[in-house]
């Protein structure tokens, strides 16, 4: 099993990087949270969980232990893939997630795109005991100013690659844009179209 990896960020999308380590590059598909914290570095540590299935070798990673924990709990239920896994914690944070368990917030889970009300219902159930609530942080997200264009465009390739039909894509993100008078980051955008999507 491959615990972390470390070395240079040669490339930077918000569904995923590749890593290099004396020349070989290592493809890990992540977070939107882990993105948000990876953007700005040129090298890092992620920590990977590796998925090997009869037609693929998958490498997820994460900026922290923690976040890679609630990914390989909220896998080991019963109809929670690694994709889904990802889409919940691109749209909550870890500390979001674990509330939403703890206090058996249905609707907040169920928002995420592919979780309907039995799946959201299924991982409080499996995972209330199994969540550690300690040190839960409340979440603070800086804004940044960013090309418009580059934005709205960064963000319409994460949610394609991530399930969303283009169109539902670029009707979330223009509303989001409209409304949003304030700079915005690229990681809120993408996190505010999958609760529209």
């Amino acid at each position: 099993m491959i615990a972390y990896i470390e070395g240079k960020l040669v490339y930077k999308d918000p569904t995923f990087v590749i890593v290099d380590i004396q020349g070989v590059g290592y493809h890990i598909k992540i977070s939107l949270n882990t993105y948000g914290k990876l953007k700005d570095l040129e090298s890092a540590k992620i920590h990977t969980h590796l998925l090997v299935k009869e037609d693929s070798h998958t490498l997820y990673g994460f900026f922290d232990e923690e976040e890679r924990n609630v990914f390989l709990q909220l896998i080991s239920i019963s109809g929670v893939g690694p994709s889904t896994g990802i889409m919940i914690t691109s749209s909550l944070t870890v500390d979001e997630i674990k509330r939403a368990i703890s206090n058996g917030d249905v609707p907040t889970i169920q928002k995420i795109k592919g979780i309907g009300s039995k799946t959201a219902q299924r991982i409080i159930i499996e995972l209330k005991d199994k969540i550690n609530l300690e040190g839960i942080k409340s979440d603070a997200t800086t804004l940044v100013s960013n090309e418009y264009n580059t934005l709205r465009q960064e963000a319409l390739t994460a949610l394609i690659t991530l399930g969303i039909s283009k169109n539902i894509a670029e009707k979330s993100i223009a509303g989001i844009l409209k409304n949003n008078t304030n700079n915005i980051t690229l990681e809120e955008l993408i996190k505010q179209a999958l609760k529209r999507a």
